[in-house]
């Protein structure tokens, strides 16, 4: 499968090398691929073990690709992804950002209770099949979920398209992931990014952020 994924941070750092490893072709999508090199250390050293995966623009990333993932920043990725509407029409986009604006005191979720990043995204959107998860654990255990319990933890999809959710499933699965939750449409992002402010909260009593949530049946 080719994947775009989206943003070079941490998340970058964790699930490309993980889907590089998996068979597939990850193109990662940047603002300005010269910045990235030059200032983004953590990202060059990746590259630099990686010489299979390729570094564009956002625009050049996207064409060709089977699935888009959105790790570009909370507050940054819905104005991001817009522009590039027409060519994410008909695509997959498996959303992992968090709503967390880190520029108020203690920070904050935004938006919140009413509305998700998962939703803003599809409406920017209309012709993509945005898939929400990822968003309720660390990034070091996104690809690596028999870290933390011998995987025994839940990991949730939301989306409004079947079988969007049934690709991003397997691709969870094919990354360990034994409890894969199907929370119902786009509209229960909203529970999974309101999420976060216990994460943070049990990370803290914990000392770690390697911990996952399990739904007990």
């Amino acid at each position: 499968m080719r994947i775009a994924l989206l943003g070079t941070g941490e998340v970058c750092h964790v699930l490309a090398p993980a889907l590089l490893a998996r068979g597939h072709e990850v193109v990662v999508g940047t603002r300005s691929p010269g910045a990235t090199l030059e200032q983004n250390a953590a990202y060059a050293r990746v590259a630099a073990r990686l010489p299979a995966l390729k570094l564009r623009t956002f625009a050049d990333a996207v064409p060709g690709a089977d699935l888009v993932v959105n790790a570009i920043d909370g507050p940054s990725c819905v104005a991001a992804l817009t522009p590039l509407a027409p060519a994410l029409a008909g695509r997959v986009v498996m959303d992992v950002s968090s709503p967390l604006d880190w520029s108020v005191p203690d920070a904050a979720l935004d938006p919140v209770d009413t509305d998700s990043l998962g939703e803003r995204l599809q409406r920017a959107l209309p012709q993509a099949r945005v898939v929400k998860t990822l968003n309720t654990l660390a990034a070091a255990a996104m690809a690596a979920p028999g870290a933390i319990g011998d995987g025994d933890h839940t990991v949730f999809v939301s989306g409004d398209d079947p079988d969007a959710k049934t690709l991003v499933g397997g691709l969870l699965r094919s990354l360990g992931w034994k409890d894969v939750l199907d929370l119902g449409g786009i509209r229960t992002a909203r529970a999974t990014e309101m999420m976060l402010r216990m994460w943070i909260d049990t990370a803290t009593a914990l000392g770690t952020p390697l911990f996952g949530f399990k739904i007990v049946r």
